[in-house]
């Protein structure tokens, strides 16, 4: 009944729930480059201030990268499209096969006919989908706010909520917020960790096989990685896709290879050792969340339920587990 409500409650808040949510990430993530800004001399103010431009900084240098190689890579992938189409036809038409290839030109032709005219189209769908993270950090209002308090008064503000309590209640509540919080922090730092080197993996397999949009499919796949289990997929699809319809099946087999590798790698090594198993959920715990969070709040919902699950179930655990000031 609780998870319920909390839910109806998280839905029709969610304007104000999910950037609150994703500025407790944002938060997880650049607080240690305050504090080591703030040991080297700098005022709180100063040090969040150049924390939130460079991220600022580096998330449109990444949207400024994505739309340039957008628009530079548009005529070559459509040149790949028909050629990679020709093979398939002389293929299908030879032995063993000797089929008539007849709808198959015709469905290649339409492809490339919609490619050429709706050039714009595409670039603006690629383009806005890569401006998301720009817009949620320097458009919407409320999570550049909360990031930049969260960051700079994150103590202040925590003492100031439990102030008021009891000092038995107090303890119990530095505790499972310490916990939580550490929680977020791993999960955040581990996450990113991972994403980066699914990104670069893919990137780097990509431009030896010689496909188009490198950048902005790398950059798919880093951000997909925050959203477990079903992110990478997509975007390992949408790579197979693009690598499949210009150069062969031959180059989406060697992508399909080391996504396969890559995935087991995350699985066995890269998640229990870089996140660690101080957030690690059951895959159908994962799941549940996931649905949950897309059902209240989309996209966004699926990328902030995990941890926030992650930092519930660690709170929790810390108050099972304490025995008290003796």
């Amino acid at each position: 009944a609780a998870l319920y409500v909390a839910a109806r409650v998280a839905a029709l808040l969610y304007i104000v729930v999910v950037p609150c949510a994703a500025a407790i990430l944002l938060t997880a993530l650049l607080q240690p480059l305050t504090a080591r800004l703030r040991r080297r001399g700098m005022s709180p103010l100063a040090a969040t201030w150049c924390t939130l431009l460079l991220a600022i900084v580096l998330l449109g240098g990444a949207g400024w990268l994505v739309t340039t190689r957008v628009q530079a890579d548009y005529p070559s992938l459509v040149t790949q499209f028909k050629h990679t189409t020709t093979q398939v036809q002389a293929w299908l038409a030879g032995p063993p096969f000797h089929l008539h290839t007849g709808n198959l030109q015709q469905l290649s032709n339409d492809v490339v006919k919609y490619l050429s005219q709706h050039k714009s189209a595409v670039e603006g769908t690629v383009v806005t989908g890569s401006r998301i993270v720009v817009e949620l950090l320097a458009g919407v209002v409320l999570c550049f706010f909360v990031s930049f308090f969260l960051i700079k008064d994150g103590d202040r503000i925590w003492q100031w909520l439990t102030s008021r309590f009891q000092p038995e209640r107090k303890r119990r509540a530095d505790l499972a917020g310490g916990a939580a919080w550490q929680a977020v922090v791993y999960y955040v730092r581990g996450t990113v960790a991972v994403a980066a080197i699914h990104a670069v993996v893919m990137g780097v397999t990509l431009t030896i096989i010689g496909a188009p949009l490198v950048a902005p499919l790398a950059l798919l796949m880093f951000l997909a990685a925050f959203v477990p289990l079903v992110g990478v997929l997509v975007a390992g699809a949408v790579a197979l896709l693009v690598v499949l319809a210009t150069k062969g099946w031959i180059a989406a087999v060697i992508v399909l290879v080391v996504m396969v590798v890559m995935n087991q790698l995350e699985g066995h090594l890269l998640q229990p050792q870089v996140v660690g198993k101080m957030v690690r959920l059951h895959p159908l715990a994962v799941i549940l969340v996931l649905a949950v969070g897309g059902v209240v709040a989309g996209i966004a919902g699926a990328v902030v339920a995990v941890p926030i699950t992650a930092a519930i179930t660690r709170a929790t655990r810390a108050l099972r587990d304490d025995h008290g000031p003796g």
